[in-house]
């Protein structure tokens, strides 16, 4: 089955570009494209997309506020995955759109190949981060100094293994890396890291990441 996607830019040449790239693609269809965000969360409602390509910055509803009631909508397909999209990387929407649900942001001068491996990633149910971004949100959760927003109760339900798993999560480690960290085996990790996201009613790895800070399991800087 191909993967259908949405995209929405403000700007019709930069739109257009996208949308002729993945069109290209043989398991990529793009099933419609919208220019700010109000159109964008008509379309999703219809088009049923499993990658929502959305720019940040647009007129009428900006990109953060059409993915949060995209991702809200419990009419829609719950396969569908936001893949931001940012000229700056270090886009004050970062973390709010990660909270809400995002499954990742890609920096809009990304390369051709690296947009198309975005939205298979995404589209797989992973997350992603543009390795700029990511290191420009920790350096913000060490510069802003977050204190946790919620209690460590919420992560009770955790075996003390998948605590060690979070935590390292929480770090930016790769499956592998943890794997390495822990002495076990890659395919454990993945086990632990599915439950995980189950047990605590998380989309995908990136919101066990703001999980991780929110509760004050990892702390900024560590």
């Amino acid at each position: 089955m191909s993967i259908r996607v949405l995209v929405v830019d403000d700007q019709a040449m930069v739109r257009a570009g996208f949308a002729a790239l993945l069109s290209a693609q043989d398991d990529v269809e793009v099933v419609g494209q919208a220019e700010n965000g109000a159109q964008a969360v008509e379309l999703a409602a219809t088009c049923n997309p499993d990658v929502v390509l959305m720019d940040v910055r647009m007129p009428v509803m900006d990109g953060l506020e059409a993915a949060r009631r995209i991702l809200a909508d419990v009419q829609g397909p719950a396969t569908t995955h936001v893949l931001m999209l940012t000229t700056f990387d270090a886009d004050d929407y970062v973390y709010d759109a990660l909270r809400l649900g995002a499954s990742g942001f890609l920096l809009k001068d990304a390369l051709a190949d690296e947009l198309v491996a975005a939205v298979r990633i995404v589209a797989s149910g992973e997350a992603l981060l543009a390795p700029s971004v990511t290191k420009r949100l920790i350096e913000q959760f060490a510069v802003s100094g977050v204190r946790p927003a919620l209690s460590r109760e919420r992560l009770d339900g955790l075996t003390e293994r998948e605590l060690e798993v979070m935590t390292l999560i929480g770090r930016g480690f790769s499956n592998q890396e943890i794997a390495a960290e822990l002495f076990i085996a890659q395919q454990t990790v993945k086990t632990h890291v599915s439950k995980i996201l189950a047990k605590l009613g998380l989309r995908d790895r990136v919101q066990a990441v703001v999980l991780a800070y929110d509760t004050g399991l990892v702390e900024p800087g560590s």
